[in-house]
Formats: C-alpha cells, structure tokens, sequence
C-alpha cells in the first residue's frame, strides 16, 4: 500500500480516527507523516516513561522544570548518580539506587502501582504450582503479620492452610 498523500513511498503509519461513531482510516509514509504531525493530526506526543518519572518528581514533560525538586545532592553509593540526576531524568543507576534513595522512589512506587513489592501476575488459566506458590507466599505474609500482632488463632489458621497447600503442591494436585 502507498502513501495516501504522496503516492510514492509505502504507507508504514496506519491511522484509525473514530469521531462521532465516524471511523476513518488514513496511511502515510514516515516522511509524510512527520509533515502532518506537526499541523495538529492528532498523534499523540512522543512521552518517554523516563520523562515521565522525572515529571512525578516534580518536573515537567520535555525537561522544563516548573518546580525545582528538593535534592539532597546525595550520590548512590554503588554506581555514583547524583540525585539531581535521577530527578532530572526519571532513571536510576543501578537496583542499589531503590535503597538509597528509597525516600523519593518508594512513594513515587506507591503512586504509580499502588504498592511498593512487586508481586508479578499469575493467568487463571494457566493456575497450577506458580498460583499455588504465590497463594502459599501471600499466606506466610498474612501469617507474619498475625503473629506480630500476637492473634496466635488466626496464625493457626493460617499456618494450616499453608500446610493444606504445601502438601498439595507436593502431591502435584490443586486445592
């Protein structure tokens, strides 16, 4: 297929508009499709997700800074980036940075995925031993907690059922 408004170079940038139940379908080259961008065809602008932590931390899109961020002009001790950095561009150095700047990124975690542990997902449809080992591990964590808070009954119960599907898992069945 070739470009709707050139007719020359094949058409690489499929657009759908839907407006008012009205669908229209357009298809550009590249080169045209940078000519019209510009002209208010709707693209959507190029964000980066690196641009985008960096606004959470109080800058704006595109490295303007509105507010200046509070930094401590603190370095990560393993990899060395300074704080401003990370402030600036939305990256980390290094998995030490979690840590180290732990006061600015964890909230920012909180904010985005609504927690800080990183728990994965598991299909319903796929199941089997990786449901049943993160059920076990969300149980243990239930079970720490309820043992912290010395409610020894519901720890007890608990700790059965960890063992109803550890035994399970082992026997290579489901609950």
């Amino acid at each position: 297929m070739l470009c709707e408004r050139c007719g020359q170079r094949p058409a690489t940038v499929h657009m759908t508009e839907i407006i008012n139940a009205q669908k229209s379908e357009t298809h550009l080259c590249e080169v045209c499709a940078r000519e019209i961008q510009p002209q208010g065809f709707a693209f959507v602008p190029q964000i980066h997700l690196h641009n985008f932590l960096a606004s959470l931390l109080n800058h704006e899109l595109g490295g303007e800074q509105r507010d200046q961020a509070e930094t401590t002009g603190n370095r990560c001790e393993k990899c060395g980036v300074p704080e401003e950095q990370i402030v600036k561009q939305g990256l980390l150095g290094c998995g030490d940075c979690y840590p180290f700047f732990e006061d600015k990124v964890l909230p920012l975690l909180r904010r985005i995925h609504g927690s800080t542990r990183h728990t994965g997902k598991v299909p319903e449809r796929t199941g089997g031993r990786a449901r049943l080992v993160k059920e076990i591990d969300t149980l243990k964590s239930r079970l720490k907690e309820a043992v912290s808070r010395e409610d020894f009954e519901q720890a007890a119960q608990l700790r059965d059922q960890i063992h109803q599907l550890e035994k399970s898992m082992n026997e290579g069945g489901e609950v």
